[in-house]
């Protein structure tokens, strides 16, 4: 399957990015705690650079709990600053405003020898599309500021928003890049619902997420579907089947209904009614 979507509006969003970035002290950007890597705009590490960095891991509720501690290393190691969130729920966000203060710990010292007092941080919120952004800014403010949605493209002009004394924040729309650099990043930014699904072929989708499963998560896939005979189920095909069976997923005649099956494993999955999943971890040739 071919998974590449750049609609027009990313080009335009880009290109204010980039013309709103002199104006900034720090670039927080969000990324999923499922993909990490996957769900990293490569566009935003050559945008922000000489900038103070923040990775917010959102959504890390959803994500395996050991998995997110080797991302959190892993960034470390890369000299980023990095938490874990839950925009939706609030885990972490308590957090947030002392390590923004850490990151720019420079950018205040230099002030205050200036003299200079109560500037605020200036920064800009990035992130691919329905990774939580304009939830991790209504969550942060404590008050809807932004438009939120649970698809792709709901934010398309930039807006500054007041968070404090201290911190002004600079929301963006959500880009992703013209050209992913293999199938897998396209397939898991297809999987979390950063693309728009209506281009996708659900059921090849969910057939890709099931094989994956069964090769890590076989426990949860087997407890979430009641599958007692999990040593006899070693294809996608052969899970969906028992899905449209323990579901009731069937056509006229007692047909079994794939697309219908398929659509409730991918809700499931994008829900974290599976479980707690990652889909890729940092390579040792990563550190």
């Amino acid at each position: 399957m071919n998974y590449q979507w750049y609609p027009g509006h990313m080009t335009k969003a880009k290109r204010m990015m980039q013309e709103n970035i002199g104006l900034i002290d720090l670039v927080i950007e969000l990324v999923d705690a499922r993909i990490p890597l996957s769900s990293r705009n490569p566009d935003i590490d050559e945008l922000g650079k000489n900038k103070y960095r923040l990775i917010l891991l959102n959504k890390s509720d959803l994500a395996d709990a050991g998995a997110n501690r080797l991302w959190m290393e892993y960034f470390k190691k890369k000299g980023f600053h990095v938490l874990e969130i839950n925009a939706r729920s609030g885990q972490g966000m308590k957090s947030i405003q002392g390590v923004v203060r850490e990151a720019c710990r420079e950018k205040i010292e230099r002030d205050r020898k200036r003299g200079i007092k109560n500037r605020p941080i200036r920064a800009i919120v990035v992130g691919i599309p329905n990774v939580g952004k304009s939830t991790f800014i209504n969550s942060f403010a404590g008050k809807a500021c932004t438009k939120t949605g649970n698809k792709p493209g709901v934010t398309k002009g930039k807006q500054w928003i007041r968070m404090n004394r201290e911190l002004e924040l600079l929301d963006t729309p959500g880009i992703l890049w013209p050209k992913f650099e293999s199938e897998e990043v396209g397939r898991n930014l297809a999987l979390i619902g950063s693309m728009n699904d209506e281009i996708l072929q659900m059921t090849e989708l969910a057939a890709d997420l099931i094989a994956y499963l069964l090769k890590y998560y076989r426990a949860e896939l087997a407890e979430r579907y009641s599958m007692e005979d999990m040593d006899d189920m070693t294809t996608p095909l052969m899970v969906l089947a028992h899905v449209c069976e323990n579901r009731k997923c069937y056509k006229k005649g007692q047909e079994a209904d794939y697309e219908k099956a398929s659509a409730i494993v991918m809700d499931d999955f994008r829900s974290g009614r599976i479980g707690r999943i990652t889909l890729e971890l940092p390579a040792e040739d990563m550190s």
